[in-house]
This record gives C-alpha cells, structure tokens and sequence, in this order.
C-alpha cells in the first residue's frame, strides 16, 4: 500500500534536482557572458565614440558644426568613460581637440570673409550661397566621384562650393544685378565655400587623430 507514494516523492525529488541543476548552470553561462562584455566593454565604447566622432566630421561637409559635436562626444566620454586604462580619455587631450575647434572655426570665418561678403554679396545672396553649398554637399555625397574612401568627401566639397556659387548668382539675378557682377560674387563663393570647408574638415581631421592617439596610448 506505500509502495507508490514513495516511488512518487522519489520521482519528485529527481525532479526537484534536474530543475535545480539546470537553473545552476545557467547563471554560469550568463556570468561568463557578462563576464566577457564587462571585459571588452571599455573597447566597445572607444569603437563607438572613433564611429560617432567620424560621422560627426562628416557633418562638416553639409556645413553643420560636425567638429563641435565631436568635442561634445569627447567630452561627455571622458566624464562618464573609463577613469584608467588605455581607453581613457584625458583632460589634455580634449582641450588639443577643443584648439583645433577652434582653428577650424577661425579659418571658416576668414574664407567667408574672403569669399562673397567681400565681393559684395547681400545678405540674401549670402544665404542663398549657404543654403545651396548644403544642397550642393548633399548631391555630391550620392553622386561621389570615382576615388575608393575619398569620393563622396571630395565630391561633396566640389558640389557644396558649386551649389554656393548657384546660390549666390541665382540670388543676385533676381535682385537685378548685371551678369558679370554675378559672376564676381559666384566666384568669390565658391573660393570661400571650398577653402572653409577644406580648413574645417583638416581641423576635424586633427581632432579625430587626437582622439585615436588619446585612446591607444
């Protein structure tokens, strides 16, 4: 008559034990997992920030402050990134970088100076010039040139100082201006265009190699 109740509570414990061994293993396996995430977390934020910092370079291109946005992401890494390590971002490095901001900036402002202002644009063919350097980039980036890396870049600095000069010259028409005073000014925003482009982007080549050297050594 007790035969079966036993057979049954120990059919049951059996039970209990297999569900007890296989919940055991698998907080190992979660652990190793974590384990190895933990280890090459800081490696991964380093990845992410190089590929945030060079899709912010790109930014320049469309005339978006792309190397500020690439100092901010230095920034905000290296206050809440690894305090010691390889990848650390230090103090030193982000003020080298926030430099070249700054050079950047200071050579965009001198070639838009140099370039349809001075020639004497209005302030709606200066804006006009903008906007179409950014429809200009945005174009050249698709269409690209056929150069391996380097097309799109070099065409959206070809297309972005093509579409200043449309915007400018288009602008000027429509105010009356004589053809070959558009032509001056188309000229002269092109050439600004293109060298404040070119210097921006050299200056946020600069800081993306200071972000690479600050995260290897």
């Amino acid at each position: 008559m007790f035969i079966a109740p036993t057979l049954t509570v120990r059919v049951s414990a059996a039970g209990l034990l297999a569900d007890e061994a296989t919940l055991q293993q698998a907080p190992t396996w979660w652990s190793a997992t974590w384990s190895w995430l933990a280890a090459g977390g800081p490696w991964l934020l380093a990845l992410a920030l190089l590929a945030a910092c060079v899709a912010a370079w790109l930014l320049n291109l469309i005339a978006l402050p792309g190397n500020w946005i690439a100092i901010l992401l230095m920034a905000i890494y290296a206050w809440l990134g690894p305090e010691q390590g390889v990848v650390q971002l230090g103090v030193a490095s982000l003020a080298t970088a926030f430099v070249l901001g700054l050079v950047g900036e200071g050579i965009e402002f001198a070639a838009g100076a140099l370039g349809a202002s001075r020639a004497g644009a209005s302030r709606r063919a200066t804006v006009a010039a903008i906007v179409g350097s950014v429809i200009g980039a945005l174009t050249g980036g698709v269409i690209g040139i056929p150069i391996p890396v380097f097309g799109p870049i070099l065409a959206a600095i070809l297309f972005g100082g093509l579409g200043a000069t449309a915007g400018a010259m288009l602008a000027e028409w429509n105010r009356g201006r004589p053809w070959r005073e558009n032509w001056r000014i188309g000229q002269a925003a092109f050439w600004g265009r293109t060298a404040g482009t070119v210097g921006k982007m050299i200056a946020g080549l600069g800081i993306l190699v200071v972000c690479v050297v600050a995260l290897l050594i």
